[in-house]
């Protein structure tokens, strides 16, 4: 090359900073940079004038030189833009990889050739540090049970397993090299970069050990809730990050049911309390507002407004009731039933509700289980589903209800909070109306929630229904979709025994009047005021204590005769059911009439619930405590103490 052609490009070659070599068509290096010199170990003036073969031994001159079928300029231009990789030799005869990136030079001379040419030795030596890393963890990692990445510190995914294909949606060849936000687009990538104060190394030791709960995202952009545990990995090319990816979409979905479990319990409680007091403020409405009706004449005046004061209250008491159902706190009579029978024995009053624009559909499944319910409140849940599924479909639709029996494996039972595991009968109750969003199914069985107008519902249709199949040892799942439909599905213990035969009832109205002593024990003063006035007007003789404690030192003064205890069930300090076990020690032959607006679960696991029990719910009027109190003062001696003592 000539010395003005060197002088001229002198300059651009020692700016590079790459070792740079140039080489005539000959094979003859005529001109190099500094670069070069330190990485092949010459000087400058031991390498111009010699085959670039000296240097890079094999490869390089074959590229340059032409054979029968094309011109030295043809071969040339194949290898332009394209990195080679080769095998140099330094001064000292030690080997090394390179890549040389070709690019042609005119001169007059001829085609001159540059070769930028780059040690890759530490780049070999890390895909062989890889390939053997991954040779050796591969197995480690494939016998992993969660998706596990490695990822190196620019955040390029390096290595995987099977599970993460699965996990993501990915080939395996579709990740290795991408970015990790491309899967998790947040959070994950921020803990491995260093901010101002603190290392990449200190960022990431602040995360061995830890779960972290971030998003994940799949091939086809859906997201799903991951849990990520991450340690370190070391390599060549520094510390690399293996984290294993767990998907906990059923750990939050579990999570969510146990929390709107809680919510739901905590709302019970409320409701329950509510409905305890309520009942006692509507006795004594309802029952003041019978005895001044009793007094006043068909033409009074005051006759109409009296009646609409008893009609509203009447209205106030429901709503308690329904209160009280979704507390789980009312008084069941539970016997084996068919659910077959239940279904078919209510189908022509849902006929009735639904119209003709409503095509009612039922499927039974043959062999079809019993179980232990109370047939009014079973009765009572179908028909609420039946009204709300009727609303929802206000331009005619398909209503089904079908039962079946199920038994609930470990994978049901893991995936949904409150079922256990057990052998059921499901009964379905589903509609092709317009659904729900996920918003309102998250409020649909609480109390006084409704999407409807106020005139057309209270939102308790079905806070009722999920308390009484929460009380009946059942659990209740809603799936619904928007334009899609609504479908409940009530599972409810399968029992092994046979349906329980009720005889037809004979009902004979006793006389309402007596000449008996009885002790009355309430702690609300309105209710127990209205309670002795009803009673001594029936002829009865009444003794009144506000509390057990004081109805016992009442009766160790002496009361003769003691025909009946009438008493609370739910008082503050002693409880109805613990003043009778009292009472019953000192005299034993005494009946007890139990009243309250609901019972706690401890004292129903005593029995009070069964048959034998005498028992009056509040809110009650004159005649229904009238006609109680006589039924229990005639009923055989030691029911009342088998009731309570089962």
């Amino acid at each position: 090359m000539s010395e003005e052609s060197e002088a001229r490009y002198r300059g651009l070659l020692e700016a590079a900073p790459d070792a740079m070599v140039v080489v005539n068509q000959a094979g003859e290096i005529v001109l190099l940079n500094v670069q070069a010199e330190k990485q092949f170990g010459y000087r400058r003036d031991e390498l111009v004038g010699q085959p670039v073969t000296n240097i890079i031994p094999e490869g390089f001159a074959e590229r340059l030189i032409a054979d029968d079928l094309r011109s030295a300029a043809d071969a040339l231009a194949q290898q332009i833009g394209t990195g080679i990789e080769l095998v140099a030799r330094r001064k000292d005869g030690t080997e090394f990889p390179i890549e040389i990136m070709l690019s042609p030079l005119e001169s007059a001379e001829g085609i001159l050739v540059t070769a930028a040419i780059r040690d890759i030795s530490r780049r070999k030596a890390a895909e062989e540090h890889l390939a053997q890393m991954e040779g050796r963890y591969r197995g480690l990692l494939e016998a992993a049970p969660d998706a596990m990445v490695v990822v190196n510190q620019a955040g390029d995914i390096v290595l995987l397993n099977l599970q993460a294909e699965k996990q993501f949606g990915y080939q395996r060849d579709e990740l290795v090299g991408q970015q990790v936000t491309n899967i998790i687009p947040e959070g994950f990538a921020e803990r491995l970069i260093a901010d101002g104060l603190r290392s990449a190394a200190d960022a990431l030791a602040q995360q061995i050990g830890t779960g972290i709960e971030l998003v994940a995202r799949r091939k086809d952009g859906s997201q799903f809730p991951i849990e990520i545990m991450l340690s370190p990995l070391e390599s060549a090319d520094g510390i690399l990050v293996t984290a294993a990816i767990r998907d906990i979409s059923v750990r939050k979905a579990l999570e969510a049911q146990l929390l709107q479990a809680q919510k739901m319990e905590a709302v019970g409680q409320l409701a329950a309390g509510i409905a305890h007091d309520f009942n006692n403020l509507l006795t004594a409405i309802l029952g003041y507002g019978e005895l001044l009706g009793r007094g006043l004449p068909e033409s009074d005046p005051c006759r109409a407004d009296l009646d609409e004061v008893l009609r509203a209250a009447d209205r106030a008491a429901e709503l308690t009731r329904q209160l009280v159902a979704f507390s789980r706190r009312q008084i069941l009579l539970p016997r084996v039933l068919d659910p077959a029978e239940v279904v078919e024995g209510i189908v022509p009053m849902l006929r009735r509700l639904m119209g003709e624009h409503i095509a009612l559909v039922t499927h039974t499944e043959p062999d079809l289980g019993h179980v232990k319910a109370d047939l009014s409140q079973l009765e009572q849940v179908i028909l609420n589903l039946a009204i709300n599924a009727r609303d929802a479909m206000p331009e005619g639709g398909e209503l089904t209800i079908e039962t079946a029996n199920v038994e609930l494996d470990a994978e049901y039972a893991g995936a949904h909070a409150e079922v256990s595991l057990g052998r059921y009968v499901r009964l379905s109750v589903s509609d092709t109306g317009m659904g729900m969003d996920p918003e309102t199914q998250a409020h649909a069985f609480e109390p006084f929630f409704t999407t409807k107008e106020p005139e057309r519902g209270t939102g308790m249709g079905l806070a009722t229904v999920y308390g009484i199949v929460k009380q009946s040892g059942g659990s209740i799942y809603l799936y619904s979709e928007p334009g899609r439909g609504t479908a409940f599905k009530i599972y409810l213990p399968r029992v092994e025994e046979e349906v329980t035969v009720v005889a037809e009832a004979v009902t004979v109205r006793p006389a309402t009047t007596g000449s008996e002593t009885i002790l009355l024990v309430e702690d609300n003063a309105a209710v127990r005021t209205f309670a002795r006035r009803v009673l001594v007007a029936q002829g009865y003789t009444v003794v009144e204590a506000a509390s057990g404690t004081e109805a016992l030192a009442l009766v160790a003064l002496g009361i003769e005769p003691l025909d009946l205890l009438v008493t609370d069930l739910v008082m503050p300090g002693m409880q109805g059911h613990q003043l009778a076990q009292q009472l019953w020690a000192a005299r034993p032959d005494v009946p007890v009439l139990y009243v309250s607006g609901f019972t706690k679960d401890s004292v129903i696991s005593h029995g009070i619930a069964g048959r034998e029990v005498a028992f009056l719910a509040k809110p009650f009027t004159a005649d229904a405590l009238e006609r109680a109190v006589r039924d229990a003062i005639e009923r055989p001696r030691g029911d009342e103490r088998r009731g309570a003592s089962a």
